[in-house]
């Protein structure tokens, strides 16, 4: 069972879901407690044994995933890590209690990172992750995905190509921190100017509902249509607080109406303008965020 954090953290990274992801490691402790005694002794390495069949689960759950995205309604957005603590100048303040034996916070589970890492094929996902997050050597993932050591080099090498495309230079966390809070205040006025101002002129706004409550069924772009959208929704939806949480690691939003988590907001800035915004607003991805 002490592998039990680290299986989480990889199904996690893998699937951007932590429910799929608690699912995925009971399944494979289930697996491994059903073989006979005589079959569990002769396993050299537990902890690798569980690694591989955790990793076919969720390389599995990858591909019937799509079919599953395509009858989704509206845009999906991987699922936040249920964090209530605020934060302060950009780092994460108060303890903190992560279910799931916590899931370690580093770049590869910040919602910019997860959403390229969901544009990618299952099987590059799983050996750019397995590779370059976990360092497991190609011999061992060409184990777990089927297919020869050179093959998983070349998954692994356009994955990290496309997340070299996507990212842009890092914003000091204290000034990431300083903009998110601008826009909530600016927010909370329904300033409209100052939220154009602190929008990148090509800035996306991504909102999930997942048919469940209303959210755009498609990324609204443009700095003025983000400003506008957000001044609006300030408007129709009025008796939410918001605050200043932790998202993925990073400085983000919550909204909270009767002490219950109806919207988290993650945020990707560059330079000093916020370039993307993710909005999680399908209350089955939120649930964890109010039992906590």
């Amino acid at each position: 069972m002490s592998e039990r954090r680290r299986l989480i953290n990889l199904a996690y990274r893998l699937l951007g879901s932590l429910a799929d992801a608690e699912d995925v490691v009971q399944e494979t402790y289930a697996r491994w407690y059903a073989m006979p005694r005589q079959r569990q002794d002769a396993v050299e390495s537990p902890g690798g044994w569980l690694t591989t069949v955790a990793s076919r689960i969720c390389l599995d759950m990858l591909g019937s995933a799509r079919a599953r995205r395509e009858r989704y309604v509206g845009e999906w957005i991987p699922e936040p890590l249920p964090e209530p603590a605020e934060w302060i100048d950009g780092r994460p303040g108060g303890a903190t209690v992560d279910p799931a034996d916590r899931v370690t916070l580093d770049e590869s589970v910040n919602m910019a990172f997860l959403v390229v890492l969901d544009s990618m094929t299952p099987a590059e996902r799983v050996a750019f992750i397995l590779h370059d997050v976990f360092r497991y050597s190609f011999a061992e993932v060409a184990e777990i995905v089927g297919r020869t050591p050179a093959a998983c080099r070349q998954l692994a090498s356009s994955a990290r190509r496309r997340i070299r495309d996507s990212q842009v230079p890092a914003t000091p966390a204290a000034r990431r921190a300083g903009i998110v809070r601008e826009f909530k205040q600016a927010w909370e006025a329904k300033d409209i100017d100052a939220l154009i101002g602190l929008l990148a002129p090509d800035a996306t706004a991504t909102g999930d509902g997942g048919g469940l409550v209303g959210a755009a069924l498609r990324p609204v772009e443009g700095a003025e249509q983000i400003a506008r959208f957000f001044a609006d929704r300030a408007r129709a939806v009025p008796g939410v607080t918001i605050l200043e949480c932790t998202v993925n690691g990073q400085p983000g939003l919550v909204g909270r109406q009767d002490g219950v988590t109806v919207s988290v907001m993650a945020f990707d800035v560059a330079g000093d303008r916020i370039t993307h915004i993710w909005a999680v607003l399908n209350p089955d991805k939120l649930r964890p965020w109010t039992t906590g």
